[in-house]
C-alpha cells in the first residue's frame, strides 16, 4: 500500500467482478422479496448480475427532516444503495431501556430509502466506529470493573445480545427477503484493527442471525494481511476500506492472496477525513478519488463511499483518536465528502457522478440534482443576558475520592469535583488523571486550565485556608478506535494532590446539560463558566453556519437543540444550524462559555468557517 490509515470509519459496500448489471431494479417498489446471493465472484440479485454502487450517511448526523432531501441527492450522485451504521449508544442510553423515536427512528430512515429507490446496507455493530463517542458502544458497559469490550467476555456479549435482539424487532422485517430494502448485514467492524478473536467474531454473527436477520453477511476490513486475518470468518464474505487516493489495484491484490473466487467489494471508500480539535480541515481533491473509481467500477467492483454524505455530530456525540496523545473529534462531519454538511454538492460530487453516469447498466438514467434548500445569513445578535454554571448545581455525589463519571452513571457533559483546602498554600496541583479537559476554580476564580491533548496534568496554584476548590472537567469524547478505547473512562480517573498531598472529601456534580430550564439569566457580569443568552427574529427560516469566532471554547444551543461543540482552536470555528432547529418569529440562543474571552455576538453565515488550526 502507498498509505494506510490507521483509523475506523465504517462502512460497507459489495460487489462484482465481471458483467455490468442490467437495468435497475425497482427497490420494493411492489413489496414482494427480493434475494441477493452470491456467484463465484459477483452478487446477484434476484438471479441477475448487480453491482453495488452505495454511499453513506449516518441517520443521527442528519435531521430527520432532511434524510428524503438527502437521499434524493445520494440517487442523483449515481447511487442505488444506502448504507448506514446503528448506533448502541443513543438506542439503550440506560441498560434495557431502548429509544428509536424522532431523529432515532431508524425503522423510518429505512423506509424512506426504499420510498427513494435505494437498498440499504445494515451495520449494526455493535460496535461501529465513526468518530462516535466510544465507537457506539454505550458508556455504561465501563461502570463493570475489568470488562473486556468487544471480546467474548459474557460480560460484553450479554448486553450486546440483547441490543441486537432489540434491533431486530426494528428492522428484520425490512430486510430485502421480507418486501425492504436490505441487502446486507456486516458484522462487527474492522475487528482486524483491534484483535482476532474469532470465538468474539463468531458470537457476534450468531447474535445477528438470533435476531432474525437472514439476508447476507459480510466483515469490513483495511487491505492488509494481518487486518483480513484477524477481523473475517470463514463462512462469512469480507470487503476491504481504503482511501479514495490510494492505489486500488494494490489493496485487491492483497485481497486476492486471502481469497479469491468471491465478490470484490470496497466497504469504505474514504471521500475525505475527519477533523480534529488543533489540527487542520481535511481537504481531498476529487481528482484521484474518480480516477480510482472509475477503475473500480470498470472492473465491476461495487463500493460504498465513506462519507457520501457526513452531516453533523450534534451534542456530546464526537469521540476521539489517540495518536500518541488524545485527540478529540469536532462537532462538523463533512468529512469532504460530495455533499457538504448542509447538503450541498460539491465540485467532488459532479466528478463523482460523471464517473457513476459513465458506468450505469443499459436503460438508467440518473435523475437530476435537487435544488439547494435554502441558506440563510443571521445578522448579528447580541447575548446580553448570562447565567452562571453553578445555578444547574444539584445535590452532590459525596465521596472521599473523586468517581468517574461512568461510576455515577454519566455519559456525556461536564462533572465538577469541589473540595475545600484546610490551610493556606502555594503550590502545585496535580490532577491525575483528568479527561478531557479543566478548568481549576476556587469560587468563580478561574486558576488555570488542563487539556489532556497536551499531556497537562498539573499547574501552580494559591489558596488561603478555608477556600474551596473547583475542578471543572469536560468529556471530549471517548475513544472510539483501537485500544485506548477499552477503558477511556472520563471525570477525574484517579486522584488529586496539592503539594504531593492527596485532597479528598469530593461533592460531585454531575451536569449533562440536556435541561437548561433551571438558568435564571439577568443582565450583568458573570465570573467563570457561564452561559450568555440573546434572541432573533426571523421572518424566513433556512440552513446557517453560526459564526463562533472571537469566542473561546464551549456549547452552544438554538432553541434548546445541541449543536455542539466550539473551540477557538479549530479547524472549525462555526456550527451549523439547519432550518428545522429554527423556527419564524423569536428564537433563542444560549452559549456555555468555560474559557471566556469577552465575546457576546454570533452571527449566521451561509457557508461554514474554517482557519488553521491554533489561529484566531
Amino acid at each position: 500500500m502507498s498509505r494506510w490509515r490507521v483509523t475506523c470509519v465504517g462502512l460497507v459496500a459489495a460487489a462484482l467482478v465481471g458483467t455490468v448489471a442490467p437495468a435497475r431494479v425497482e427497490v420494493g417498489a411492489s413489496g414482494a422479496s427480493h434475494r441477493l446471493t452470491v456467484e463465484g465472484e459477483r452478487f446477484l440479485l434476484d438471479g441477475q448480475p448487480f453491482l453495488i454502487r452505495s454511499g453513506e450517511m449516518h441517520y443521527p448526523r442528519v435531521p430527520r427532516a432532511y434524510w428524503r432531501d438527502r437521499m434524493r441527492r445520494l440517487r442523483a450522485l449515481g447511487l442505488n444503495t444506502l448504507t448506514t451504521y446503528v448506533f448502541w449508544n443513543v438506542h439503550e442510553p440506560v441498560p434495557g431501556a431502548f429509544d428509536f423515536s424522532g431523529d432515532l427512528d431508524v425503522a423510518t430512515y429505512v423506509r424512506t430509502a426504499q420510498e427513494e429507490g435505494l437498498w440499504v446496507i445494515l451495520r449494526p455493530g455493535p460496535y461501529v466506529c465513526t468518530e462516535w463517542d466510544l465507537g457506539g458502544l454505550p458508556s455504561w458497559l465501563l461502570r463493570e470493573p475489568g470488562m473486556a469490550l468487544r471480546s467474548a467476555d459474557p460480560r460484553f456479549l450479554a448486553p450486546s445480545r440483547r441490543y441486537l435482539a432489540r434491533l431486530g424487532r426494528e428492522l428484520a422485517g425490512l430486510q430485502a427477503t421480507r418486501g425492504g430494502p436490505i441487502i446486507l448485514v456486516q458484522v462487527e467492524n474492522e475487528y482486524g484493527s483491534f484483535g482476532s478473536d474469532k470465538v468474539y467474531l463468531g458470537a457476534i454473527r450468531d447474535q445477528i442471525r438470533a435476531a432474525g436477520f437472514e439476508v447476507p453477511l459480510f466483515t469490513s476490513d483495511g487491505p492488509t494481511d494481518r487486518m483480513l486475518a484477524g477481523g473475517t470468518l470463514d463462512d462469512v464474505l469480507s470487503v476491504v476500506n481504503f482511501a479514495a487516493d490510494d492505489d486500488p489495484e494494490e489493496a485487491f491484490a492483497t485481497f486476492a492472496k486471502f481469497r479469491r473466487g468471491v465478490p470484490r467489494m470496497v466497504g469504505e471508500f474514504w471521500t475525505g477525513w475527519f477533523d480534529h480539535w488543533g489540527r487542520d480541515h481535511h481537504v481531498v481533491a476529487p481528482e484521484a478519488g474518480a480516477r480510482h473509481l472509475d477503475w473500480l467500477l470498470g472492473q465491476g467492483i461495487s463500493v460504498n463511499l465513506y462519507m457520501a454524505h457526513g452531516g453533523t455530530t450534534f451534542g456530546f456525540l464526537p469521540g476521539a483518536n489517540w495518536d500518541t496523545r488524545y485527540w478529540p473529534d469536532t462537532t462538523g462531519y463533512d468529512y469532504d465528502a460530495p455533499i457538504d454538511e448542509a447538503g450541498r454538492p460539491t465540485p467532488k460530487f459532479e466528478a463523482y457522478r460523471a464517473v457513476f453516469e459513465k458506468h450505469l447498466p443499459r436503460g438508467e438514467r440518473l435523475p437530476p440534482v435537487p435544488a439547494a434548500l435554502p441558506a440563510i445569513a443571521i445578522p448579528r445578535v447580541e447575548l446580553p443576558e448570562s447565567a452562571p454554571l453553578a445555578q444547574l448545581l444539584s445535590t452532590p455525589i459525596r465521596s472521599e475520592r473523586p468517581l468517574t463519571q461512568e461510576a455515577i452513571g454519566q455519559e456525556f457533559g461536564f462533572t465538577l469535583y469541589r473540595t475545600r483546602v484546610d490551610r493556606s498554600v502555594a503550590d502545585v496541583l496535580e490532577v491525575i488523571e483528568v479527561r478531557d479537559y479543566a478548568v481549576v476554580l476556587s469560587g468563580t476564580r478561574v486558576l488555570g486550565t488542563l487539556d489532556r491533548r497536551l499531556r497537562q496534568g498539573s499547574l501552580d496554584v494559591r489558596l488561603a485556608a478555608g477556600d474551596d476548590l473547583g475542578v471543572l472537567v469536560e468529556n471530549m469524547g471517548r475513544v472510539n478506535f483501537g485500544p485506548r478505547l477499552l477503558d477511556d473512562r472520563k471525570g477525574i480517573t484517579e486522584k488529586v494532590t496539592l503539594g504531593g498531598r492527596e485532597l479528598t472529601g469530593f461533592e460531585i456534580f454531575p451536569l449533562s446539560l440536556r435541561d437548561l430550564s433551571g438558568l435564571r439569566f439577568a443582565r450583568e457580569p458573570v465570573a467563570g463558566p457561564a452561559f450568555h443568552r440573546g434572541t432573533f427574529d426571523l421572518s424566513t427560516v433556512g440552513d446557517t453556519f453560526l459564526d463562533l469566532r472571537g469566542w473561546g471554547k464551549g456549547v452552544a444551543w438554538v432553541n434548546g437543540r445541541n449543536l455542539g461543540r466550539f473551540w477557538w482552536l479549530g479547524p472549525q470555528r462555526s456550527l451549523y444550524c439547519p432550518a428545522p432547529f429554527l423556527r419564524q418569529g423569536r428564537n433563542e440562543i444560549v452559549v456555555l462559555e468555560t474559557d471566556d474571552r469577552g465575546h457576546r455576538t454570533v452571527q449566521g453565515l451561509v457557508t461554514p468557517v474554517y482557519t488553521a488550526a491554533g489561529i484566531e
